[in-house]
């Protein structure tokens, strides 16, 4: 039994150090665990939120941090599970081997909203995932939406968002590309102009506990700001 034990010991601890070697070509990408959403940022300054784009075959070198209480990132279809602990980084790597969405979740209590903390990675392959990035560098458009930019300054928004070229805030989820995500609040709601209206008309009563707060907007308000936001591809 001694024998056999050591020779199993010996075989685990080689194939646990080739699936935690670190490749030199891995993608690199921060992860920030916020109450309750995923901030997710790339090289190249592309930020995003709740939705990790991946290519297919190539390892992926996560740093994973927490802005505020201890996190944890968790994609079964994607092996393993690692903390995300406020004051240090944790690295966690994995590879998609096949195209695909897979689902995920905070797997660690961590406040009222800890059950709506999903998060969804899409394993791309590389010419649809080097599309996914040139559009995510790509400037957000404004254009055309004079009264949403109104009631966006009118309302601070732009103190916890960012919009690039526009706004700056750093405590809420990156808007600039907004529109191009399936889902609003973390995997709550699909992301339809129809949800869109419903988050910016009462996000409390979608996601209880949130930071998101109510602005009190009607309908032609909510609206407005809605369209734009789901216009920023």
């Amino acid at each position: 039994p001694i024998a056999l034990l050591a020779a199993v010991f010996v075989l685990m601890t080689r194939q646990l150090t080739q699936e935690i070697a670190i490749d030199p070509n891995a993608l690199p990408i921060t992860v920030v665990g916020h109450q309750w959403w995923w901030e997710f940022r790339y090289p190249d300054n592309v930020v995003t939120a709740n939705e990790l784009h991946v290519p297919v075959g190539r390892q992926v070198r996560l740093d994973l941090q927490s802005a505020d209480v201890v996190h944890n990132f968790w994609v079964p279809g994607l092996n393993g599970k690692e903390q995300l602990i406020p004051g240090q980084s944790n690295i966690w790597t994995f590879t998609a081997d096949k195209p695909g969405t897979y689902d995920g979740a905070c797997s660690e209590y961590c406040g009222t909203q800890h059950g709506w903390m999903r998060l969804t990675v899409v394993a791309d392959d590389a010419a649809t995932f080097d599309r996914w990035t040139a559009a995510q560098k790509a400037p957000a458009t404004t254009g055309g939406h004079d009264d949403a930019l109104k009631l966006y300054a009118a309302n601070a928004c732009g103190g916890c968002h960012t919009i690039a070229g526009l706004s700056g805030g750093k405590v809420a989820p990156d808007l600039t590309h907004v529109g191009s995500r399936t889902t609003i609040g973390a995997g709550v709601l699909a992301n339809t102009p129809a949800n869109m209206v419903r988050w910016m008309q009462d996000p409390q009563a979608v996601k209880p506990g949130s930071y998101m707060p109510n602005f009190h907007l009607s309908d032609q308000q909510a609206s407005d700001l809605a369209t734009f936001l789901e216009d920023l591809k």
